[in-house]
C-alpha cells in the first residue's frame, strides 16, 4: 500500500506544528500544507504583544525558517485557501481552481473575528486584530496620544490594550458584559485585570455596548454607546471574540456546531478528515464539549493527529492551559472552567492562585504571577491526578503531591 498523502488545510500554528511532526516522526508521505495568508507559519501570541508594541522584530515571528519547508519536503500553497472539499473523490479544490488528492485531511483552519456589523464598521482607523497583516496595520495606527477605543475585553482586548499604552496612547476598553473576560476567568481574577489596567492608565468601562462609529472623510473619529456616551476616537479595535472557519467543512456536509465537530480521536463525521486548533469542537475529559482557542490547544491536537496517522491507537487526552502577558503581570490558566461554584484562594495580593471547583472537583486554576503554582498543577493533572478543596489549601505541599503522582 503506498503511503497516504496528507492535506494539511490551514498554516497557522496548528497545520504548521502537524507537518513538522509528521516529518520529525519519520512520515514519508506527501505532506500539503496550504493556507490563506501569503506568509509561511509564524508566531501569532506577540501580534498582540510585543509585535504590536514595536519591540519585537519581524523576522522573530516565523515558525520556522523557509528552508525547513523544502528540506522536509513540506510543499507550500500560501494565500490560497480552501475553497471546497470533494469528500467523494478525495480532494480539496483551492481557490484558483488547483485540485489537490488526499488519503486524510486535516482541517486546521482557525478562527476569525467575529463579524461586527455596526453603523461606521468600514471607517479607515476601525481594525481587528487576527492576522500579521492586521497586526502591522494597527501598529501603524498607534502613536503618542491618539485616542484608541477598544471594543472587548478579552484575552485579545486587553492584551492591545496593554500594548497601545507602552505605546503612548489614551485607552478605552469597552466590554458589553458586567466584568472583564467573564467567560474565561473568575470574578476575582477578572477585578485584578481591570485594577491592574486602570492602574496603568485605561479606562475601563464594563456593560457598555457600540451602537456605532461616527466619522469624517472617511475616518473614524468617535464611538456612540448604548448608553448614549461618545468617545473620541482616531483608532477603534474590534475585538469582541471569534467564530470558527467552518464553511468548507459544512459545505462539504461535515458536522458543525460552534465549529467541526469532531470525536476523541479528532476525527470528524467523515474518517478520512480530522480537525485541530480553533476550528475543532472536542469532547473534554469533563463530559462537556468544547472549542479552545489556545497556542498550546493548537499544538497538543496537531501533535496527536501527527502521532494516530502513524498508528498511535489511544483517544486524545491533554491539559489544557493558556498563558497572557499584561503589563509585566504573567496570568496562566490551567483546566477549563465551563462551570464553577466554589474557589479556594491561595497566596498574596500581587501572587496568588485562584483554584476553581464545581462541587469537590476541580476545574481549573488561574495564577497570577504565580508560575510555581501553574507547572505543579499542570504536573498534577497531566499525571491523571486532580485536586481537592483541602488540598489547594496553602498549608498543602502541592510539589510533593506531584512528586508522589510522578512515583
Amino acid at each position: 500500500m503506498n503511503t497516504p498523502r496528507i492535506v494539511i488545510a490551514g498554516a497557522g500554528t496548528a497545520g504548521h506544528h502537524l507537518a513538522a511532526a509528521l516529518r520529525e516522526s519519520g512520515f514519508d508521505g506527501a505532506v500539503s500544507l496550504i493556507g490563506d495568508e501569503p506568509h509561511l507559519p509564524y508566531h501569532r501570541p506577540p501580534l498582540s504583544k510585543d509585535y504590536l508594541a514595536g519591540t519585537a522584530h519581524p523576522d522573530s515571528l516565523s515558525l520556522r525558517a523557509p528552508a525547513f519547508y523544502t528540506e522536509h519536503k513540506v510543499a507550500t500553497h500560501l494565500g490560497i485557501p480552501v475553497r471546497q472539499i470533494d469528500r467523494t473523490t478525495h480532494r480539496v479544490v483551492l481557490a484558483d481552481d488547483r485540485p489537490l488528492a488526499y488519503d486524510h485531511l486535516v482541517l486546521a483552519l482557525g478562527a476569525s473575528p467575529r463579524p461586527f456589523d455596526i453603523p461606521g464598521r468600514d471607517l479607515r482607523g476601525v481594525v481587528e486584530l487576527r492576522t500579521r497583516a492586521d497586526a502591522e496595520s494597527l501598529r501603524e495606527h498607534l502613536r503618542e496620544g491618539c485616542r484608541v477605543v477598544v471594543v472587548g475585553g478579552g484575552f485579545i482586548g486587553l492584551e492591545v490594550a496593554a500594548a497601545a499604552r507602552k505605546r503612548g496612547a489614551d485607552v478605552t476598553v469597552l466590554e458589553a458584559k458586567p466584568t472583564l473576560m467573564s467567560r474565561a476567568l473568575s470574578t476575582t481574577a477578572a477585578a485584578h485585570l481591570a485594577e491592574l489596567h486602570t492602574a496603568q492608565g485605561v479606562q475601563v468601562v464594563c456593560s457598555t455596548a457600540v451602537s456605532a462609529l461616527e466619522g469624517s472623510a472617511g475616518r473614524v473619529y468617535a464611538v456612540t454607546t448604548t448608553g448614549g456616551q461618545r468617545l473620541a476616537a482616531d483608532v477603534v479595535v474590534l475585538g469582541s471574540g471569534v467564530v470558527p472557519n467552518v464553511a468548507p467543512a459544512a459545505a462539504a456536509g461535515l458536522d458543525v456546531a460552534n465549529g467541526v465537530v469532531v470525536d476523541e480521536y479528532l476525527t470528524t463525521s467523515d474518517p478520512r478528515i480530522s480537525a485541530v486548533g480553533d476550528c475543532a469542537n472536542f469532547p473534554a475529559p469533563c463530559g462537556d464539549r468544547i472549542r479552545l482557542e489556545s497556542i498550546q490547544n493548537a499544538v497538543d491536537q496537531a501533535r496527536y493527529v501527527a502521532r494516530r496517522i502513524n498508528g498511535h491507537t489511544g483517544t486524545y487526552s491533554a491539559v489544557p492551559y493558556f498563558w497572557s502577558d499584561q503589563f509585566g503581570m504573567k496570568l496562566q490558566i490551567v483546566g477549563h472552567a465551563a462551570r464553577s461554584d466554589r474557589t479556594v484562594i491561595r497566596g498574596t495580593d500581587t501572587k496568588f492562585s485562584i483554584f476553581r471547583f464545581h462541587g469537590d472537583e476541580l476545574a481549573a486554576v488561574e495564577s497570577i504571577n504565580d508560575p510555581m503554582t501553574h507547572l505543579t498543577v499542570r504536573k498534577i493533572l497531566g499525571a491523571g491526578g486532580t485536586l481537592t478543596p483541602d488540598q489547594a489549601d496553602e498549608t498543602v505541599d502541592l510539589r510533593a503531591l506531584a512528586r508522589n503522582l510522578a512515583g
